[in-house]
């Protein structure tokens, strides 16, 4: 086939495929496999150097024809696809609707924003802080001994050498100790946040979880305002007839400490399976800022004391929406996901 005829037959091609454009898309394939610069026309015109000098000239024209023609049908199916555009935005009404499938809060982010509206409506600001922790401010300025069991290898991750340097943080009571650190009392704040511990992943533990801890530092704090906002919390959380019960416990920087019990949710104090036939239902820990504590960020415990709290947001979630296994809340299973 002559270079001329080559010239006949890409012109036919063109229009053919010029015929079944029906969109934006069909259009701008035509051009960038024609009048592309690496389209074909652009390469036939490279061939030139190829035809004879008495076929030059005749090739040139025909070339250039091939070229104007094709640029014309381009530019009349561009303006009639332009003058439909005001057709394309058309809505008909009488076509069914369209579902929009909107995404949703994860169970667990729905729980962390109620938690946190209701202590800022009881005046609590709320303090973040890195996840990547040292150790001084993990353990060693909450008043945790160097033989405590919090400290082992097989509780903590450890980022750099053993019971040295940086851990991920176990919880968010570091933040406590950051914020007393730059800010004299009075000091009202919750500390949310993603903690990590080697727990060995089952129905009610999992390595990687979130917490919500809670400090109060002033002249004459009591254990009875730490009562108080605790029963308000999980009353406004759980319902109004939730009672709420401490037990004496340890914790290295409370001093007196408690684990805080609250009415179970399910068979309201009567007992049940959840809660063990006891009726209450534990919740986390609780106390008295260890006067060892405030003394390590210069604040006189003679003047000033404080408790603190700390509550798993996981563990609000289960029984908030009857969930008996905590690893549904990470397995992105849509399943579960889309109930909420």
């Amino acid at each position: 086939m002559s270079l001329i005829d080559q010239i006949a037959e890409i012109r036919s091609r063109f229009e053919a495929d010029a015929e079944n454009v029906t969109d934006e898309t069909d259009l701008e394939q035509l051009r960038i496999e024609y009048l592309g610069r690496k389209g074909e026309i652009a390469r036939h015109f490279g061939k030139i150097k190829d035809v004879p000098p008495a076929h030059k000239g005749a090739f040139g024209k025909a070339m250039n024809e091939l070229k104007v023609h094709a640029q014309a049908i381009y530019d009349r199916l561009s303006a009639e696809l332009k003058s439909r555009g005001d057709d394309s935005d058309y809505l008909d009404m009488t076509l069914p609707g369209t579902r929009r499938f909107l995404g949703g809060l994860h169970p667990l982010t729905q729980v962390w924003d109620e938690i946190i509206d209701i202590f800022r409506g009881m005046g609590f600001s709320v303090e973040d802080g890195p996840e990547v922790e040292s150790v001084k401010y993990n353990f060693d300025m909450l008043n945790t001994p160097p033989h405590h069991p919090a400290r082992d290898l097989t509780d903590t991750f450890y980022l750099d050498v053993p019971h040295g340097g940086y851990v991920l943080r176990t919880e968010t009571s570091p933040v406590q100790i950051r914020v007393m650190e730059r800010q004299r009392p009075p000091i009202r704040i919750i500390a949310p946040g993603r903690v990590y511990r080697k727990d060995k992943p089952d129905a009610t533990h999992t390595p990687i979880f979130m917490q919500v801890e809670g400090l109060y530092v002033d002249k004459g704090v009591t254990f009875s305002d730490l009562k108080g906002t605790v029963l308000a919390f999980y009353r406004a959380l759980f319902g109004a007839d939730v009672s709420a019960r401490f037990r004496p416990h340890f914790f290295p920087f409370t001093e007196p400490s408690a684990e805080v019990d609250v009415t179970c949710i399910f068979c309201k104090g009567s007992g049940c399976r959840v809660c063990k036939q006891s009726g209450w239902l534990e919740m986390g820990g609780s106390g008295m800022v260890d006067p060892n504590v405030l003394e390590g960020v210069d604040i006189d415990p003679e003047i000033y004391t404080g408790w603190a709290f700390g509550l798993g947001i996981e563990r609000i979630a289960m029984l908030k929406y009857g969930i008996d296994d905590i690893r549904l809340f990470y397995e992105n299973d849509m399943r579960f996901l889309e109930q909420f």
